[in-house]
């Protein structure tokens, strides 16, 4: 028989999905910003429990939401009244599974008299093995990290292309098409390297673009230059992103991209820039006073 879920299970794809769907409904009506939907969105691909999933929507008022997430309950640490019995038998086949898992141990790398014996530590053996240090590309703002970035993508994915990439400070979020189902968009998390995807909606009139190509040592150097150029301190950013997608120009070259540059500052508005892929600047935004 099922039971009421509870704020530590386990989220599933679809729980994800409609978490996003929420939150799309809430910046459609003004409750969200842009920056705080693109980050609880970000937040929401790779929830572990539906606890995480009802923590970045529990604030909004989404009745009329297109979906809604399950009413939670908190764990309970027993399932019936006699869960006392429950535990003492849990108990003792955990302490069967300690014994025997001494044995075991003892008997693969043990070097002493007995199991029991503790006169020497089997750990500290040298083995030989040296550590493995892993280094993914985290600055993705600088031109190693988001050269890293695409090198990344070309391992995970064989290509460049998708329908969407924003890329902050530390991570990015990815839209493709299924290749398994072009009919579906799967969104991907970068944090240190690309996270099971999310089913995901895209507009109508989205294309599939080589993400990529833009001149990376200039689009570096526009990013570092934006707050200037938008009127905003740069002491006082908290947050800039970069968001790549399909050229919306009807006259631009097909296959062709635009790349917009967001800077919010603590205190204030934010503002953007929107270029070109090839670097050309075609609106700039400045924050409202």
């Amino acid at each position: 028989m099922a039971t009421r879920q509870t704020t530590g299970t386990r989220a599933k794809d679809t729980d994800r999905n409609n978490t996003c769907q929420i939150l799309d409904s809430a910046l459609g009506d003004g409750q969200l910003s842009l920056d705080e939907h693109r980050t609880r969105v970000a937040s929401a691909t790779t929830a572990a429990t539906l606890g995480d999933l009802q923590s970045l929507v529990e604030d909004l008022q989404n009745a009329n939401a297109p979906v809604q997430l399950p009413n939670l309950k908190k764990p309970s640490p027993f399932k019936s009244s006699g869960a006392g019995a429950g535990w003492g038998m849990r108990a003792a086949v955990a302490g069967v599974l300690v014994v025997l898992g001494i044995a075991i141990g003892w008997g693969l790398y043990g070097n002493t008299p007995s199991p029991l014996n503790f006169t020497s530590d089997p750990g500290a053996k040298s083995d030989g093995i040296p550590a493995k240090v892993l280094t993914p590309p985290r600055q993705l703002h600088s031109l190693g990290g988001l050269t890293g970035l695409f090198e990344q993508m070309k391992a995970k994915f064989g290509d460049t292309t998708g329908y969407d990439l924003t890329i902050y400070a530390d991570y990015a979020s990815l839209e493709r098409q299924d290749p398994t189902e072009p009919r579906r968009t799967l969104r991907y998390s970068y944090r240190g390297g690309w996270d099971d995807p999310s089913d995901t909606s895209t507009s109508s009139d989205a294309k599939v673009v080589d993400l990529a190509q833009f001149d990376i040592p200039n689009l570096v150097g526009l990013v570092r230059g934006a707050p200037e150029a938008l009127g905003i301190n740069p002491a006082e950013v908290e947050t800039t992103y970069i968001d790549i997608k399909s050229n919306s120009d009807m006259t631009a070259p097909p296959g062709s991209i635009e790349i917009s540059i967001y800077v919010s500052p603590k205190f204030g508005n934010s503002g953007y820039i929107e270029l070109n892929g090839d670097g050309t600047t075609k609106r700039m935004s400045y924050p409202s006073p």
